[in-house]
């Protein structure tokens, strides 16, 4: 990559030259066109998706400030920025994404090895490895260290049973990292991670039904599944720190994700403003004819800007303090509250256009909206149940006594 001295100018034209050469022409005549993404997972089929996505990887511009020598994009946090920055005045959406980008990367670039680094990053950062979490059990949610998937020591490799829930795009995923218990004895001490093969024998995944029709989630099921000893991430025993981090990652790109509106809808939605003045209509000083809704959409709106501009703070605090703090934890809270009401609001807005499920007598954006409504009823378990990150806010960020 060139070296550019610090003129942040020189390579604003240089990415712009660098855009206009490898996003499709297809996708910048219609940004719309691109797949929307789905647990890291998109259209990867459809020949302009992949070509964009070969050429982002290769690049490292999925992963812009990751290490060069892995593979990533090397760049600075102001060169990042500027990145982001002209690929949004193209539209163009970047094609690396998942729980690789979003979590694992981050915390392994912290916590692994040399080895573990040199061996997992590369394929994130290409787009070619997609990864899975392998948290939560039937039996250990809310308490997460009470999981009992276990990992015995058999001398040459780890042999691991149980079973995972909620694993977001686990039928999709070529790995997993995995929380299993290598002691018995101990509770939070007792946890080791593992980095688990997929397409290991012994490991089946089932797709779970939701409400809105989709099927993002799964039971994973592991028997007696072998992996490799150096596998191993961590320290025996001491996986509990890793984990607590990487939910710090979790939550940070959870809650940013959730204050930027509808993201990578395959059908685009109307705003709040947009649905209630199109369905609703106005009275004669041009203002909502619904007072109440009138209220409680611009109560809304001030929330979810002052979000924001709360997130991008953060992000720039975290990046001081080198990664994100217990401080995600709220914003995780907040930012599925706003995204809850947000599509409550869109929904309300359509009056009985609003609760289409199919046919004939809804528009895409309808069905959408009522789908998009029920599915973010999961925005305040996933990553952490909003009562769980305000226990963490009590304890880590106020300081409060633990009332046990």
């Amino acid at each position: 990559m060139a070296d550019f001295g610090g003129d942040l100018e020189a390579f604003r034209a240089d990415v712009r030259t660098w855009l206009d050469a490898n996003f499709p022409e297809g996708f910048r005549r219609d940004p719309s066109r691109q797949p929307a993404l789905a647990a890291g997972v998109a259209d990867d089929d459809n020949p302009d998706w992949k070509a964009w996505k070969t050429a982002v990887g290769e690049k490292g511009w999925g992963t812009p400030t990751w290490p060069a020598e892995y593979g990533g994009g090397g760049l600075s946090r102001q060169e990042a920025r500027i990145l982001h920055e002209e690929m949004g005045r193209i539209g163009a959406r970047n094609p690396i994404s998942g729980m690789g980008v979003m979590m694992f990367g981050p915390t392994l670039i912290e916590y692994g090895t040399e080895e573990l680094k040199r061996q997992h990053l590369p394929g994130i950062i290409r787009g070619e490895v997609r990864w899975c979490q392998g948290y939560s059990e039937p039996g250990a949610g809310s308490d997460l260290a009470g999981l009992q998937t276990r990992a015995e020591d058999k001398g040459d490799h780890w042999l691991v049973s149980g079973s995972k829930i909620w694993t977001s795009g686990a039928n999709f995923a070529d790995r997993c990292f995995c929380l299993v218990r290598t002691d018995t004895s101990k509770k939070h001490e007792g946890i080791s991670f593992l980095l688990i093969d997929m397409k290991a024998p012994g490991v089946e995944t089932r797709p779970i039904l939701l409400i809105n029709g989709t099927s993002p989630f799964c039971e994973t099921f592991f028997t007696d599944v072998k992996v490799p000893k150096d596998q191993l991430w961590g320290p025996l025993n001491g996986g509990w720190t890793i984990a607590k981090r990487l939910l710090q990652h979790e939550r940070d790109n959870i809650s940013t994700g959730l204050g930027g509106g509808n993201i990578g809808q395959a059908i685009p939605l109307p705003t709040v403003v947009e649905a209630a003045k199109g369905y609703v209509g106005l009275d004669e000083t041009g203002r909502l004819a619904d007072a109440d809704l009138r209220r409680r959409i611009t109560d809304h709106l001030m929330e979810a800007k002052a979000f924001q501009l709360t997130v991008r703070r953060a992000a720039d605090e975290a990046k001081s303090n080198q990664g994100p703090s217990a401080v995600t934890s709220i914003m995780k809270y907040a930012g599925a509250k706003i995204a809850q009401e947000r599509n409550e609001l869109l929904v309300e807005s359509m009056g009985q256009q609003g609760f289409g499920w199919e046919g004939e007598g809804f528009s895409g954006p309808e069905i959408t909206a009522f789908r998009t409504m029920l599915r973010s009823k999961a925005n305040s378990i996933e990553g952490g149940t909003s009562e769980i990150n305000l226990n963490v806010v009590s304890k880590r960020v106020l300081g409060l006594p633990d009332p046990k």
